[in-house]
């Protein structure tokens, strides 16, 4: 598996992502939304691709995720849907 072209053309950080590097993410999307992936890294101040970190962002840092177990009344709702 290979990297994106504009993880080539510059130096950027891979692997963990630092407790400063979440705050800065944080903290520009707070202040200004995310827009374009592409630009975040570069306005935020992070040595990150785009990618990287709306993976991050969407995936750990929302600030409405929701993490731990369900309440009785999710569990019942999933397993009481019906698809079409």
């Amino acid at each position: 598996m290979g990297h994106h072209s504009c993880c080539d053309k510059k130096k950027v950080n891979r692997g963990l992502w630092s407790p400063e590097e979440d705050e800065k993410l944080i903290n520009y999307i707070s202040n200004y939304g995310h827009g374009c992936w592409s630009s975040v890294p570069k306005f935020a101040g992070l040595q990150r691709c785009g990618k990287s970190c709306r993976l991050r962002w969407i995936n750990y840092l929302r600030l409405d995720l929701k993490r731990g177990h369900l309440s009785p009344e999710e569990a019942a709702l999933i397993t009481n849907f019906k698809a079409f």
